[in-house]
């Protein structure tokens, strides 16, 4: 039986040696064992994982810890991610309802979009689009970060559409945001010179087959519809780019997310003129074409 710990500090050492030794996979929210028992323990402890860090050398209750063990177990046995057990997930500071009904936020357009490299693209009183939107995170994110902008969230996927209503109410953006139930471009308004967008940012499916048949078991507990991108990992990435200039302004763009697929993106679209832009873990996961460099 673990001992309780004296303060946030040991209660977080205590839990990431635990995670440490367990066969467990990281990376939905939480990239390794350390981060992950941070959210754990500021969970129990009613806080946000950033608030947390500032009572590291604070007691921390005994019976929150008894709770953070209890949630590790269940972890360890199920190999449902964190955010699932928690039914919340944490995407640059901010808190959103998570479920089985979407994929768990964790796109690096986030951080595009909250460190401001999108500004070229959003003029005031603009308009933009997230494309497979799943739980809203990133639509949400555009709204709190360009108040003046007019934003639309998409998807395939009725329940994940659901939580994201649901987020977006939490948010008071319900006004704001505008959700539609659409396969990609199918069932979007006709483009006019109205309803055209200047920035269209997407996280789709693009995990290629063979890499869907080693994914660990904490990726199965996630819609495989948010994660399935076919044999080379771009047959929804080419639908998407084969009509995206039609729904785009003049000078518009299309900032895509492809994980680790960027040999295959090569491979699919060997003439395409493309922008990589850096995240926080590689220049070779999200990509920006601009409309005039879009196929017709």
């Amino acid at each position: 039986m673990e001992e309780d710990p004296q303060s946030f500090d040991q209660a977080i050492d205590q839990i990431t040696e635990i995670l440490n030794g367990a066969d467990i996979y990281f990376g939905h929210g939480a990239p390794e064992a350390p981060s992950e028992a941070l959210w754990i323990i500021a969970y129990c402890a009613g806080l946000s994982p950033v608030q947390t860090l500032e009572h590291l050398e604070e007691p921390y209750d005994p019976e929150s810890f008894q709770q953070a063990l209890k949630i590790v177990e269940q972890r360890i046995q199920t190999r449902s991610p964190l955010a699932y057990i928690l039914k919340e997930a944490w995407l640059m500071g901010h808190c959103f309802e998570c479920d089985e009904r979407s994929i768990i936020p964790r796109s690096f357009i986030a951080e595009l979009i909250t460190q401001g490299e999108l500004d070229d693209f959003l003029p005031p009183n603009g308009k933009a689009l997230d494309l497979c939107t799943g739980n809203g995170s990133l639509a949400i994110l555009l709204s709190l970060n360009y108040p003046d902008i007019e934003v639309c969230a998409s998807d395939i996927d009725l329940n994940a559409l659901a939580l994201a209503q649901k987020n977006i109410l939490n948010y008071d953006l319900s006004e704001v945001i505008e959700i539609i139930h659409s396969d990609l471009w199918k069932d979007l308004p006709e483009p006019n010179e109205e309803n055209r967008f200047d920035l269209i940012i997407c996280n789709p499916p693009y995990v290629n087959q063979a890499s869907m048949q080693q994914l660990p078991p904490e990726y199965l507990k996630e819609p495989s519809l948010a994660l399935d991108g076919g044999i080379d990992g771009m047959y929804v990435v080419r639908k998407i780019i084969q009509d995206a200039k039609n729904y785009l302004n003049e000078r518009g763009a299309l900032v895509l997310e492809i994980g680790n697929e960027y040999e295959n993106f090569l491979k699919a679209f060997p003439e395409l003129e493309v922008q990589w832009l850096e995240v926080s873990t590689s220049n070779q996961q999200v990509l920006l074409i601009l409309e005039e460099n879009l196929p017709e």
